[in-house]
Protein backbone atom coordinates (compact mmCIF):
# COMPACT_ATOMS: atom_id res chain seq x y z
CA UNK A 1 0.00 0.00 0.00
CA UNK A 2 2.85 2.45 0.73
CA UNK A 3 4.22 1.43 -3.00
CA UNK A 4 1.22 2.91 -4.30
CA UNK A 5 0.76 5.87 -2.09
CA UNK A 6 4.04 6.90 -3.26
CA UNK A 7 3.25 6.18 -7.09
CA UNK A 8 0.08 8.04 -6.57
CA UNK A 9 1.63 11.27 -5.03
CA UNK A 10 4.50 11.33 -8.14
CA UNK A 11 1.31 11.91 -10.20
CA UNK A 12 0.50 15.02 -8.14
CA UNK A 13 0.39 15.99 -3.74
CA UNK A 14 -2.90 17.09 -4.08
CA UNK A 15 -5.85 18.24 -6.72
CA UNK A 16 -9.15 19.75 -6.74
CA UNK A 17 -12.29 18.33 -8.66
CA UNK A 18 -15.57 20.98 -8.21
CA UNK A 19 -15.70 21.57 -4.30
CA UNK A 20 -13.79 18.74 -3.72
CA UNK A 21 -10.28 18.74 -2.60
CA UNK A 22 -7.46 15.70 -1.94
CA UNK A 23 -4.18 16.09 -0.39
CA UNK A 24 -1.90 13.60 -0.20
CA UNK A 25 0.64 12.48 2.82
CA UNK A 26 4.26 13.91 1.90
CA UNK A 27 6.34 11.86 -0.14
CA UNK A 28 9.11 11.52 2.93
CA UNK A 29 6.31 10.40 5.03
CA UNK A 30 5.80 7.40 2.61
CA UNK A 31 9.03 6.94 1.77
CA UNK A 32 10.12 6.64 5.87
CA UNK A 33 7.11 4.08 6.21
CA UNK A 34 8.24 2.02 2.73
CA UNK A 35 12.12 2.36 4.93
CA UNK A 36 10.52 0.85 8.24
CA UNK A 37 8.86 -2.22 6.16
CA UNK A 38 11.31 -2.49 4.16
CA UNK A 39 13.44 -3.08 7.58
CA UNK A 40 11.19 -5.42 9.22
CA UNK A 41 11.21 -8.07 6.25
CA UNK A 42 14.56 -7.82 5.83
CA UNK A 43 14.91 -8.76 10.29
CA UNK A 44 12.21 -11.30 9.56
CA UNK A 45 13.79 -13.10 6.89
CA UNK A 46 17.15 -13.29 8.26
CA UNK A 47 16.02 -14.76 11.54
CA UNK A 48 16.34 -11.58 13.88
CA UNK A 49 12.76 -10.69 13.95
CA UNK A 50 11.99 -11.54 17.53
CA UNK A 51 11.18 -15.27 19.09
CA UNK A 52 9.43 -16.06 16.56
CA UNK A 53 11.07 -19.87 15.50
CA UNK A 54 9.94 -22.24 12.94
CA UNK A 55 10.28 -26.45 14.04
CA UNK A 56 10.11 -29.00 12.19
CA UNK A 57 8.62 -32.13 13.75
CA UNK A 58 8.16 -35.74 12.24
CA UNK A 59 5.60 -37.57 13.82
CA UNK A 60 6.95 -41.52 14.62
CA UNK A 61 4.79 -44.15 15.69
CA UNK A 62 6.12 -46.52 18.25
Amino acid sequence: MWLEAERAVSTGQSYRIGTHSLTRASLSDIAKRIEYWRNEIAKLESGMGGRMRSFRVTPVDF
